[in-house]
């Protein structure tokens, strides 16, 4: 059986390689899973979605598939991702399930699984579910069928409905917000996806002035030339409506973006060196440590190092600086795309909790976002995609380190060199940054022909 888990669970065209039935039988394999951890009690699932019209059919084979498992199901309804994990911390439950492709196009959908206490599941448990899943589709396939293997009777997991979902994970948010936004102005993106109640909620209930746009999901329309991968109309709201900042959130809320008043854009790493500076402040900055990504902007480096505060650096992908956050005790960290963890607050990225403590900043502080932002040049940066036919190859080959090595030579404290190959398709990414765009783009086109020659 193919690898059914990407870097962030499930995910493909709904009703094409997402299928009910795929749906059925993984959420009945993690409910399995979870029972073979631990029998001791009846296991129960928070379930939720963002508004595609997809996300009611796969709602109904997710709840079929672990009731059938004998697991409880506590339907929350269209809520973002983050408030999914905060629910299953909340209400003890034992698994969270949320349906949603995040900023992907409608068309698609994926299931992203939480286990007890909201946080992501280990390779090993995905593993397990695979496994399971794969011993399904064999015995269905040689005519065997599993249903001794079910529970029956009064063992069948029930559906319930929770009803206030939304105002717990509102008050949540408003607990984790250290100071009121009373007298700005603001404009959310809801991206007509699943911030599109709790986003405009939590905000006005915080004490902004808000004005919401895409914040009327029909099914069809989540990320539809809105939200945080577009970014335009933020920037033109924000100037008709003379707001101090705009906040843009993606499909499933477990990111966002923000422009300043001027509708400049302020991108995730500008928001982890604005948070980190305020955390630093308020004692919160454990270590006085933040945690990034190999892709974030040289600028933030230097920001940080000229403050006193150390940058941690990972891999590519949120699961890799959320392993660094716990490995550490750290309490902050995230990715220029604009998910950002903080570990004390939640358990995964909350698009949300980041714009309330960002506008915290802005508010407790009297500067502009602008202003605080300024704190970090953004260094420019080119990134090239060179199709190879060996990785390998590239990664052990002289004439490529001593390409790179010349280059950063060239550069060296006001620039920045990365190649990194593609987990899934033979490419390797070559990322220059230097001081000017000419600069970047010279330097990488040059770096991208040796790569290519070489592989």
């Amino acid at each position: 059986m193919a690898r059914l888990f990407g870097t962030d669970g499930v995910r493909g065209l709904a009703n094409g390689d997402l299928t009910p039935e795929l749906a059925l039988s993984v959420s009945a394999a993690a409910a399995r899973v979870l029972v073979a951890h631990d029998s001791s009690h009846r296991p129960i699932a928070v379930v939720g979605r963002d508004p595609r019209a997809s996300g009611e059919m796969l709602q109904a084979a997710v709840s079929a598939g672990l009731t059938s498992a004998g697991a409880d199901v506590m339907q929350v309804g269209v809520l973002p991702t983050p408030a999914i994990a905060h629910l299953v911390g909340e209400l003890n439950a034992d698994l969270g399930v949320m349906i949603s492709a995040s900023h992907n196009p409608m068309p698609d959908n994926g299931i992203k699984l939480f286990a007890a206490g909201g946080h992501k599941l280990p390779d090993s448990v995905e593993n397990e579910i695979e496994a399971d899943v794969g011993g399904i589709d064999a015995a269905t396939k040689a005519g065997v069928g599993r249903a001794g293997n079910r529970p029956t009777g009064a063992a069948v997991g029930r559906v319930y409905e929770i009803p206030d979902a939304l105002d717990r994970y509102v008050a949540h948010l408003l607990k984790s917000t250290p100071h009121r936004l009373d007298g700005l102005r603001v404009v959310v993106d809801c991206a007509n996806g699943a911030a599109w109640a709790a986003a405009p909620q939590a905000y006005r209930e915080a004490g902004a002035e808000v004005i919401a746009i895409h914040a009327l999901p029909d099914g069809e329309n989540i990320n539809d030339g809105c939200g945080s991968t577009h970014l335009d109309a933020i920037r033109e709201a924000v100037l008709a409506e003379q707001a101090d900042l705009g906040i843009a959130h993606d499909g499933d809320a477990d990111r966002c973006l923000a422009v300043d008043a001027a509708g400049e854009l302020i991108d995730g790493d500008q928001i982890m060196a604005v948070l980190a500076l305020a955390m630093k402040d308020d004692g919160e900055l454990v270590q006085d440590t933040l945690v990034a990504t190999v892709m974030s902007n040289l600028g933030l480096h230097l920001a940080m190092r000229e403050h006193g505060l150390n940058l941690l650096t990972t891999a590519v992908g949120d699961r890799y600086v959320l392993e660094e956050l716990r490995a550490g005790g750290y309490s902050l960290g995230g990715e220029q795309s604009g998910h950002v963890v903080l570990p004390a607050y939640a358990t995964t990225g909350d698009g949300l909790l980041t714009a309330l403590r960002l506008m915290a900043r802005v508010s407790a502080s009297g500067r502009t976002l602008a202003d605080l932002a300024g704190v970090m040049s953004r260094l420019p940066q080119v990134l090239v995609n060179v199709k190879v036919a060996d990785k390998a190859a590239v990664a052990s080959s002289a004439s490529v380190s001593e390409a790179v090595a010349k280059v950063e030579s060239e550069l060296g404290e006001t620039g920045r060199v990365l190649l990194r190959p593609s987990g899934t398709e033979q490419l390797v990414r070559v990322m220059v940054e230097a001081p000017t765009h000419d600069t970047a783009e010279t330097a990488a086109k040059r770096l991208a022909t040796v790569v290519s020659s070489v592989g």
